[in-house]
C-alpha cells in the first residue's frame, strides 16, 4: 500500500524559521538516497501524524512541487523530548532496481496465555532491520502471540520472510517476552 503526501521544497532555515514553519502546520524533512541529491522539503504535520497512527508502514509517494513524484520510505523522525511534538522527518529515496536497507515494523496479535498466569508482556523491539529490492519488502511482520506462556520469548529468528529478503538484525535479538512482573 502506497501513501501519498504533498511536499514542497524548502530553503535552509534558522531555528526560528523552522519553528515558524512548524507553527503553520508544516513538518520539515529531508529526502536522501544513493546517487541522488539531498532535498529539503516540508509536508503537512496533520497528514503525517494520521499516517503514523495507522501503522506507518509501506512506501510513500511524495508529490514534490515543481519536481514530480518520488518514491520513499520513512527512515526516521524526531520529536521534542518534552512536548512530543514532531520536529523533523527523514525519508530514504527508493530506486526500484537497488537493494534497500530498512526497518520493517513488527505487529503482535492476541493476548498471551501467560498474562492469565500473572505475567506481563514486554516488547523489546518493534522492528526488524532487513535488506531487499523494494518489490520484495513486506509492509509489516505479524506474530500471533496468544499461545505464549509465562517465560516464553520471540526472537528475530522466529520471523518468516521470503528468500528474497535478507535479515540484518541479529537472530537472537528479543522482540517480545512474557515475564513475571
Amino acid at each position: 500500500m502506497t501513501t501519498c503526501f504533498q511536499a514542497e521544497p524548502r530553503l535552509r532555515l534558522n531555528p526560528s524559521g523552522l519553528r515558524n514553519l512548524r507553527r503553520s502546520g508544516r513538518l520539515p524533512g529531508i529526502v536522501f538516497g544513493r546517487n541522488a541529491e539531498n532535498e529539503m522539503i516540508h509536508i503537512s504535520t496533520i497528514q503525517f501524524q494520521k499516517w503514523l497512527k495507522q501503522g506507518a508502514s509501506g512506501f510513500i509517494e511524495l508529490q514534490v512541487e515543481g519536481k514530480g513524484s518520488l518514491t520513499v520510505l520513512l527512515e526516521d523522525f524526531q520529536r521534542d523530548s518534552v512536548t512530543r511534538e514532531l520536529l523533523h522527518v527523514d525519508f530514504q529515496q527508493v530506486q526500484t532496481n537497488e537493494i534497500v536497507r530498512t526497518k520493517i515494523p513488527v505487529k503482535f496479535k492476541g493476548t498471551p496465555i501467560g498474562t492469565k498466569q500473572g505475567g506481563v508482556v514486554q516488547i523489546q523491539c518493534a522492528f526488524i532491520e532487513v535488506e531487499a529490492l523494494p518489490r520484495h519488502l513486506p509492509t509489516a511482520v505479524e506474530f500471533d502471540i496468544s499461545d505464549m506462556s509465562l517465560g516464553e520469548s520471540l526472537h528475530v529468528k522466529d520471523a518468516k520472510f521470503s528468500p528474497d529478503v535478507t535479515i540484518v538484525s541479529e537472530d537472537n535479538e528479543f522482540l517480545l517476552s512474557v515475564v513475571k512482573p
